[in-house]
């Protein structure tokens, strides 16, 4: 059998294929939320410790965004979700 006799298969065995390539976690400047309030947000969801968390912080703020965790899309989506529920602007590139 071909692939072209299963497209789902074909779509499944891409959508692994694309969870396995390296993203990354990006967040961006939002010009609303304090320092503290970011630094504590990458502390509790990304897991930063507090030095790593104030250098993002501080890099969002004067290059409007910063990679702040890098892995596959199915472990980043959540970390994604969890920012975002803090009011946070965050992608996955």
């Amino acid at each position: 059998m071909t692939s072209k006799e299963h497209p789902q298969k074909e779509f499944n065995e891409e959508i692994d294929e694309q969870n396995k390539q390296e993203r990354f976690l990006v967040l961006h400047n939002d010009d609303y939320h304090t320092f503290d309030y970011v630094i504590d947000a990458l502390i509790e969801v990304c897991e930063h410790d507090v030095s790593q968390a104030e250098q993002c912080t501080l890099l969002v703020h004067y290059k409007g965004k910063c990679d702040v965790k890098k892995g596959s899309f199915s472990y980043l989506r959540p970390l994604k979700k969890a920012l975002t529920q803090k009011k946070l602007k965050a992608t996955i590139d």
